[in-house]
């Protein structure tokens, strides 16, 4: 069986082949082709196809083309790749969402298409929580100017010191893993958690559900969990961020498009509110001459919530997992087009029940 693994600086392929032939050793006859891209020393490319890819689909095309299985992290895996791959039997992504392949032209091949969705939820979570309390505490601020040899005492007066965490509120645009593993963090510091998400109907006893309106009015940090749709491109903008108290700081770890980065400069340079922490943005990377990095109360980190030595061991445990379970006759955990094992196993009963007429008629 051939395996192309294409990865990069982060999902590095000889840990993944590592992990497969610990998987899958036992099938036998495993060959393996290396691919590699420059991922994330350089951004990713968008199209009418797919999204958020890096690399050159033809070459990948060249490669998979005798490949039973591509294992992949940020190849475009577009429909010219799973039309030439002509064995194709698998494709497993090493991310939360598969946005890099063609679902579509997978399925219409019959191609199960396995992914890690919650493999850096943990690693967000507490870098979320790793920011709100670098806001709190002015953490940054402090280390730039000791940094250029500025004593910044005013730190230690009334008027510029930071605010401890109990007795806060921290609100939570977007109820999912994510936010609720944040809101678990935060608890022992004895934080109040509003959390706004009308898709989800919230039981957690630690937890008050409210409307948008109510939690930026009362949240003291505003934090960003909530995908990125029609309705939440650009949720805070001038007339949301008017809403939130001058005290407030605004935490986003999710996506760049949940935000309108000019009405938020505005609004930081105005004083509208106090601060933020920033790890996504509308463009990245950011521009050198961003009026972000010249703002003395913003945080800003390059899109690296999501990064840590485990999200990588449990993104390709997982996917060797899904790959034994797909190749000796179980149902993978993660499919995001399952029903191609549907139509697989109708199949595989048919042929069972072929074979069993057959040997009854002998």
């Amino acid at each position: 069986m051939r395996v192309l693994i294409s990865g990069d600086h982060f999902i590095k392929n000889e840990l993944v082949e590592e992990r497969l032939v610990s998987a899958l050793g036992k099938l036998g006859g495993l060959e393996f082709i290396h691919h590699g891209n420059d991922w994330p020393h350089v951004p990713f490319e968008f199209n009418d196809e797919i999204q958020e890819y890096v690399g050159d689909s033809a070459e990948i095309s060249r490669l998979a083309e005798d490949a039973d299985i591509i294992v992949a992290h940020m190849a475009p895996i577009d429909r010219r790749v799973i039309e030439t791959a002509r064995r194709l039997k698998a494709i497993a992504v090493a991310r939360g969402g598969p946005v890099n392949v063609n679902v579509k032209a997978a399925t219409e091949r019959s191609v199960p298409v396995l992914f890690v969705p919650g493999r850096n939820a943990r690693a967000v979570a507490e870098y979320t929580v790793a920011l709100l309390l670098a806001q709190a505490k002015r953490i940054v601020e402090a280390h730039v100017d000791l940094a250029r040899n500025v004593w910044r005492t005013e730190l230690y007066t009334f008027d510029g010191a930071g605010w401890e965490l109990d007795g806060r509120t921290v609100g939570l645009i977007g109820f999912g893993h994510i936010g609720r593993l944040v809101a678990d963090m935060l608890a022992p510091f004895g934080v109040k958690i509003f959390v706004y998400d009308p898709y989800v109907r919230v039981t957690d006893p630690r937890v008050t559900q409210v409307s948008l309106e109510e939690l930026l009015q009362t949240a003291d940090f505003v934090s960003l969990h909530a995908r990125v749709t029609p309705e939440t491109t650009h949720l805070i903008n001038a007339r949301t961020l008017a809403m939130m108290k001058p005290s407030a700081h605004l935490i986003n770890t999710a996506r760049g498009p949940l935000v309108d980065y000019d009405a938020l400069v505005e609004a930081l340079q105005k004083g509208v509110i106090a601060g933020a922490a920033l790890d996504t943005f509308h463009l990245e990377p950011l521009p050198a001459d961003h009026p972000l990095t010249r703002l003395p109360n913003v945080t800003l980190t390059p899109h690296v919530a999501g990064s840590s030595k485990q999200v990588v061991w449990r993104a390709i445990d997982r996917l060797a997992e899904d790959l034994r379970r797909l190749f000796t006759g179980l149902r993978p955990w993660h499919c995001i087009n399952p029903e191609v094992l549907e139509a697989d196993q109708r199949e595989r009963a048919r042929h069972a029940d072929a074979g069993r007429e057959a040997r009854r008629g002998e």
